[in-house]
């Protein structure tokens, strides 16, 4: 049997938002135990140009939603970026979970040949949904996953590579 369009989407979606929801419980409690001031790691960047933790956490959520939506063609929701707690980001993990956790497979049935056309301004690259989904959502899904963690763990938390995996299952 194959893998699917769904297979390979709205699973892993779901499952680096959990460990991403993780890495930001271990990060609160971290704040807490050394009596630091949350906002300084979720205001925190690897480089001046780059997103903040914040920023990472809401483009991690975007791109799965926004994903499942172009993948499915049902409708997500829409988020205005305005967190700036854990107990935020968190909420918006969840409610991106819970919109992909409403996708059904038959939903993506032929969406790995399916039109997906995106639009950066001036740069507006077309794929099939395949390409799009291997070659655009899962690695820009990661990046923002990655860089969450390594923003954490630059600013000394302890947490290494199998946090970053999460559990086998």
């Amino acid at each position: 049997m194959s893998l699917t369009m769904y297979q390979t989407s709205v699973p892993v979606f779901v499952r680096g938002l959990k460990i991403l929801s993780t890495l930001l419980g271990k990060a609160q409690a971290y704040t807490i135990e050394h009596g630091q001031d949350p906002a300084d790691l979720l205001n925190a960047r690897l480089a001046p140009d780059m997103l903040s933790l914040i920023g990472q956490v809401q483009r991690a959520s975007d791109t799965s939603k926004l994903s499942g939506q172009r993948l499915s063609g049902v409708a997500a929701p829409r988020f205005e970026d305005t967190e700036t707690s854990f107990a935020e980001l968190e909420q918006r993990i969840a409610k991106s979970i819970a919109y992909l956790e409403t996708l059904q497979p038959a939903q993506f049935e032929g969406s790995e040949s399916r039109t997906i056309q995106l639009n950066f301004g001036e740069f507006k690259p077309s794929f099939t949904g395949n390409s799009y989904l291997l070659t655009f959502a899962l690695p820009n899904f990661f990046f923002h996953i990655t860089t969450a963690h390594d923003i954490l763990r630059h600013n000394g938390l302890p947490i290494g590579k199998l946090d970053y995996l999460g559990t086998f299952n």
